[in-house]
């Protein structure tokens, strides 16, 4: 399988941080997105950044910044689609997508989802963690909690997922589910892999964790 573009998802309204854009919020004297880059870059054949609004303000960052193709802020999905379509222009496979405002996911994180791919005829993988004792609406049947913003996405279902989109589906479940995705199970023994950054008080978690 070939190495896969990255795509960071920086494109969410930020409601719980004032608005404010997080990727550009400072925790340990770095921004989170140069965390992110630095995380994801070792990784993956080159990478770009999913933004809405004026992209000049990512331009100290030197990567290609690819707004939403549909209109509305209709979650990460458009995100997913905006890299796949930027993917395709490069002539790549595939991408994989992780979320701006988680600066300490996995450093083998395209690793185990490639692996977990093997034998799918399109590779579509979400990262997911074992359940503790919390529930929560990113469950799967199997009991894992899925991270729908840390994925592999194969640029042969953009066009499909474009459909999707302009049908009206948001949720990234039900079309990975539709297209018989599976889930990269990461261990939480060292504590959340995929701990993110949406309040203020997440802000300094992060600050004590670097």
């Amino acid at each position: 399988m070939s190495v896969p573009l990255g795509v960071i998802l920086a494109g969410g309204l930020a409601t719980r941080m004032g608005g404010e854009d997080k990727a550009l919020l400072s925790v340990g004297g770095q921004t989170l997105l140069h965390r992110v880059i630095h995380r994801l870059q070792p990784q993956v054949a080159g990478i770009a950044v999913n933004a809405n609004g004026d992209a000049a303000r990512f331009d100290g960052f030197g990567l290609p910044v690819l707004p939403d193709s549909i209109n509305g802020f209709p979650g990460p999905l458009a995100g997913v689609l905006a890299g796949l379509d930027w993917a395709a222009e490069q002539g790549a496979e595939s991408i994989v997508t992780v979320a701006a405002d988680t600066p300490f996911f996995p450093a083998n994180l395209v690793e185990v989802l490639q692996n977990t791919a093997q034998g799918l005829t399109h590779p579509l993988v979400l990262a997911a963690t074992p359940r503790g004792e919390e529930k929560t609406k990113s469950m799967s049947r199997s009991g894992l909690i899925r991270h729908p913003t840390f994925g592999l996405w194969p640029v042969a279902l953009r066009d499909d997922l474009r459909v999707a989109l302009e049908g009206g589906i948001k949720k990234v479940v039900i079309w990975t589910e539709k297209h018989d995705g599976r889930e990269a199970v990461f261990p939480t023994d060292q504590g959340d892999p995929f701990f993110n950054v949406n309040t203020p008080e997440d802000l300094e978690a992060a600050e004590a964790m670097v």
